[in-house]
């Protein structure tokens, strides 16, 4: 394992397939404050709850690298177009992040949006052949919208690219999760790390989003990569 302050790499072998996970982490520096309650550092507007797990053990199993983003979503979302709004939230889910509002956006994309791109982009380079594993998770409900109903239990997002998406799902469904296609979210819309390293360079890449309290804990985050290996080499290997 390597860490940087901007990502954590898991070296579980050589396999050409990158798993990619923007939100894994909670972490926020210590230099930086972001004016809120610690408490939120656990909830989903900071970190995708289960998704650093799951990424563990889905390198050992695959005998992959994957590399974890660094740091909170709240101190910078790695997964946003530099100029794209959200970048730098000063609002999450209802939430007011106070320490956002003045903070110094140029060096944070410098401290950590940059230097975690640069690494996946020389980790793909390595690879004569890759395949992207993209790996989220989200929440079942959300407090700015408390009726909204989101019974999946796994999303398949892509934007233009579908191609392993066409193959993961119906899998998915006979492994016996509620499959979300284009939900909770749609791809088309918030996709911004697939669009840079994947489907701007022609790159097969499944992009997944686990429903957070189906992984919260060892036994989920298990059940889960158990179901997911085995599908994202079948994808990988139709697609090669």
């Amino acid at each position: 394992m390597s860490v940087s302050e901007a990502f954590t790499l898991i070296d579980g072998g050589a396999a050409q397939l990158l798993i990619v996970a923007d939100h894994a982490s909670a972490h926020v520096p210590d230099d930086i404050d972001l004016g809120i309650d610690e408490a939120l550092l656990t909830d989903h507007i900071a970190v995708d709850i289960g998704v650093a797990e799951v990424s563990r053990l889905l390198a050992e199993q695959l005998g992959c690298t994957a590399i974890l983003g660094g740091v909170s979503r709240l101190v910078i979302d790695l997964n946003r177009e530099e100029e794209a709004p959200g970048l730098l939230p000063v609002m999450s889910d209802g939430h007011v992040i106070p320490g956002n509002r003045e903070a110094d956006l140029a060096q944070r994309l410098m401290r950590f949006h940059h230097p975690y791109h640069h690494q996946i982009v020389r980790l793909l380079d390595g690879m004569a052949s890759p395949f992207i594993l993209s790996v989220h998770s989200f929440t079942p409900s959300l407090a700015s919208d408390p009726h909204a109903r989101r019974p999946w239990d796994i999303g398949v997002l892509y934007n233009e690219d579908d191609r392993a998406a066409r193959i993961a799902i119906p899998l998915l469904t006979e492994a016996g999760l509620l499959v979300g296609d284009q939900l909770p979210y749609s791809g088309k819309l918030l996709n911004a790390t697939m669009n840079r390293h994947a489907e701007a360079n022609g790159i097969p890449y499944l992009g997944i989003e686990m429903r957070q309290d189906l992984v919260g804990d060892v036994e989920g985050q298990r059940r889960f990569a158990s179901i997911i290996g085995p599908i994202v080499l079948q994808c990988r290997n139709s697609l090669a």
